[in-house]
Formats: structure tokens, C-alpha cells, sequence
């Protein structure tokens, strides 16, 4: 006689598909469901009304500097709005944003990621408390206060870094140096770094202490170290974090705008090397010439900022992209 046994698994719990949260917002009948629900929605549409709002007049603002540019406004090494044929481009402030911003990157990101792991698995208690509320502290310090510290301490204590640099690196012609006052892109970049720090640590940490505890113990029972367990737990499942927090610190360093022009000696002319003074960035030249800029400089001035815009969102946009291919490997579906 045959005997079978049946066992009733219940089903692996689902998210719930669009459609159910549709029919579950529009069964919302208490006051206060439809209240928030309302707030929510209108949130929501105020925060694309804003945005499209500003997009409007960057564009129309824009369009009417260009309109009279007699140069070109993508290549054009000059920015002289005050004469009778205008003429002014953004090449150096693009290539000069993206530089700093590059270097900025370059040195923040895999320290504070570096320092948000020892917060959250190798620091002691005692210890890792004030490391971050110290943290926390360089978040909350104005840019102008980055930006004095930077040109009366940062700037003359460079001379060391950019000699080294010169001797050992200077053939290349990247890191060629005239002894000239270190005011150039590297400086900034540092600077930038530093200021950018708080805001990639902080999320970076935050994203870490998620990991379930079960993947690193699980991880620990099969013999893994403590290096092993970061870097096949703990790793994989912040990496869409740390590629947000990243872009939150990126942001920063693209439209920072005292702290730069504090640091950095502009000039319209792109530099080969990083140590030797010159360049510019969207944000530093709007700050430095908008007061003195007549309206059709003003409006050339809105046309540069319309293309930090632009970029601000390109940025964001290709983050978004990297986080949904990689969401599968990380943390977000766990």
C-alpha cells in the first residue's frame, strides 16, 4: 500500500505589483489614508512642477545669450559679455568642473569607504561612536569656512606635495610644476575631497549596517576572515548605496562654489598640467563675475549654469542606470 505524505508550503511572499498598489491606494477610505495619500501625490507633482519650472527659465534665459554670442559657446576659450560683440564659452569651466570634480572622487571615495568600514566592523564600540559624530561635525561645516582653511593652511603647505610630484612625475607632463603658488585643479580637488567626505561616509555607513547579520555569520561559519566576509557580504550588498552616496558627494563637488573660488587662481585657459595655476569651474565663475555682470552678462552667466544643470542630471540619470543593472547583485532584493 502506497503512503504519500503532503506537505502544504505556503507560498514565498511576493511584492506586491503595480496594479495592487493602484487598487490599494484607491481603497484607501479612512481620512487619514486619503490625507497622506493626497499630500503624497501632490509632493510629488510640485517637486516635477519645480523642476521643469527651473529647467524653463534656465533654457529661455539661455537661448537669448546665445542668440547674440559671437563666439562659440561650447569652445570659445573667453568670457567677455561687457563689449559690443560679445563673446564667451564655456570649453574651460566644462573641462575645469569635471577635472576637480574627477580628482575629488578619485580621493574621497575609497576613503570614506574605507573609514565607514572601520566604523561599522572593525572599530571597538568606544571607539567608533566619536569617529562618527566627528564625522557628522566636518558634514555640517559651511563652505566658506572649507574654503578660508583651504587658502590660508591647505594652499601653502601644497609646495611639498607638488615639488614630489614634479620630480618624480613631472616628465609626464600631468603633474609638470613651475613653482608657481599652488592655487591650480589638484588643490581644488583636494579640497573638494575633504568637503565631500562626510556626505560619502556617512550614507556608506549607514548602507553597511544593513547587511543582514545572517550573511556575515554565515560567511564566518564556512572559515571566512573578517576581510573575506567584507568583501563577499558586506560589499556586495552596499554597492548600490555606495554608488548613491557617491553621487550625493559628486553633486557637491560640481556646483561647490565659495570653497573654489576661495582656493583656485582662474584664468580662460586650459592647463596641461594639474599643479600650475589656472582654469575654472561653472559654479566659481558665476559667484566671481554676477555682480559685476550687466544683464546680458547675467543671462551668459544662466547659460553656463543650464549646462552645470545638464550635467547634474546626465550624472544622475547614469547613476540611476548603474544601481538597476546592479540591484540583482546587491543588497536591494535580499
Amino acid at each position: 500500500m502506497d503512503i504519500s505524505t503532503t506537505t502544504d508550503v505556503p507560498p514565498p511572499a511576493s511584492r506586491p505589483t503595480v496594479a495592487e498598489r493602484k487598487r490599494a491606494a484607491r481603497g484607501a477610505t479612512r481620512p487619514g489614508d486619503r490625507i497622506f495619500l493626497g499630500l503624497s501625490r501632490g509632493s510629488g507633482i510640485l517637486l516635477l512642477a519645480v523642476m521643469a519650472a527651473i529647467a524653463v527659465f534656465l533654457t529661455y534665459r539661455a537661448a537669448l545669450a546665445i542668440s547674440k554670442d559671437h563666439g562659440n559657446f561650447l569652445t570659445t576659450f573667453e568670457w567677455n559679455t561687457n563689449i559690443l560683440e560679445p563673446k564667451f564659452g564655456i570649453a574651460v569651466l566644462a573641462f575645469g568642473t569635471i577635472v576637480s570634480s574627477v580628482i575629488a572622487m578619485v580621493i574621497a571615495v575609497p576613503v570614506a569607504v574605507a573609514i565607514a568600514l572601520f566604523i561599522t566592523h572593525y572599530a571597538p564600540r568606544r571607539m567608533s561612536g566619536p569617529v562618527a559624530y566627528v564625522i557628522d561635525l566636518l558634514a555640517a561645516v559651511p563652505s566658506i569656512v572649507y574654503g578660508l582653511w583651504g587658502a590660508l593652511v591647505l594652499v601653502p603647505n601644497m609646495n611639498g606635495l607638488f615639488g614630489w610630484l614634479n620630480d618624480f612625475f613631472g616628465w609626464s607632463g600631468v603633474f609638470s610644476w613651475d613653482e608657481g603658488a599652488p592655487r591650480s585643479m589638484l588643490t581644488v580637488g583636494v579640497l573638494l575631497a575633504i568637503m565631500i567626505l562626510p556626505i560619502i561616509t556617512n550614507v556608506s555607513r549607514e548602507v553597511f549596517r544593513q547587511v543582514p547579520q545572517m550573511h556575515e555569520e554565515a560567511a564566518l561559519a564556512l572559515g571566512a576572515t573578517r576581510w573575506e566576509v567584507i568583501r563577499m557580504s558586506v560589499l556586495p550588498f552596499g554597492r548600490s548605496g555606495v554608488i548613491s552616496a557617491s553621487m550625493l558627494g559628486l553633486g557637491r563637488a560640481l556646483g561647490e562654489t565659495m570653497a573654489v573660488a576661495t582656493v583656485l587662481s582662474p584664468s580662460f585657459d586650459i592647463q596641461a598640467s594639474l599643479l600650475n595655476p589656472g582654469g575654472g569651474t561653472f559654479a566659481q565663475n558665476i559667484a566671481s563675475k554676477f555682480s559685476e555682470a550687466n544683464e546680458f552678462g547675467r543671462d551668459a552667466l544662466i547659460a553656463s549654469g543650464l549646462v552645470l544643470f545638464v550635467i547634474t542630471l546626465l550624472v544622475n540619470g547614469a547613476a540611476r542606470l548603474i544601481i538597476a543593472r546592479r540591484a540583482e547583485y546587491s543588497g536591494a532584493n535580499a
